[in-house]
């Protein structure tokens, strides 16, 4: 068997009325690529579970721009990714008055998950699915919210620009996470 090339990769894109039909496979990639949180008391009610995942998809489909791209290796989804634009306000919440004036002046996308199964991972796949969504939302900034123990998602967002700022709460008394935020360098 020869290794894989990234020339058998294909990534597609979706829109919002595609999306409910992959809502059990993306949830199983999200499960396989986060095995820390399916044993882990109170991951299920602090909304890090694949239930979780599917209401937040759901909820998130009524955001114009709303994208989700997924990788396929022979035929077979390996992992997907999902953003939209977003303003400042909705994206920062209570963290805004923290956020500088030029990244809030800019256009932004949320990225909300980006996933990828364990067996497809260092493969590059996470960074072209992150490539396909700055493409198909064309943002100035893109931010993000990683849990501080995935350090294979930090891993990959710090090698693709990302840099931190500051902690961030979903909700009151929920879990912790680091706020990243990347300047979009244009194609031009």
């Amino acid at each position: 068997m020869t290794p894989s090339t990234r020339t058998d990769l294909v990534i597609r894109a979706y829109g919002p009325g595609e999306v409910p039909p992959l809502l059990d496979t993306i949830a199983d990639i999200w499960a396989d690529a986060h095995p820390e949180l399916v044993d882990t008391p109170g991951a299920s009610t602090d909304g890090l579970s694949a239930a979780a995942l599917r209401r937040q998809v759901l909820s998130h489909l009524k955001h114009e721009g709303f994208t989700l791209v997924a990788a396929y290796k022979s035929g077979s989804m390996v992992g997907f990714g999902y953003a939209f634009p977003c303003t400042p306000a909705y994206w920062y919440g209570d963290l805004l008055p923290q956020i500088p004036e030029h990244i809030r002046a800019g256009r932004l996308m949320g990225l909300c998950e980006l996933a990828v199964t364990p067996a497809r991972q260092s493969q590059g796949i996470g960074s072209r699915l992150h490539a396909a969504l700055l493409k198909a939302i064309n943002p100035e900034w893109s931010s993000l919210l990683v849990r501080p123990d995935n350090t294979g998602g930090r891993g990959l967002y710090d090698r693709l620009g990302y840099t931190y700022a500051g902690p961030y709460h979903n909700e009151p008394g929920g879990p912790v996470f680091d706020l990243l935020i990347l300047r979009v360098q244009s194609a031009a």
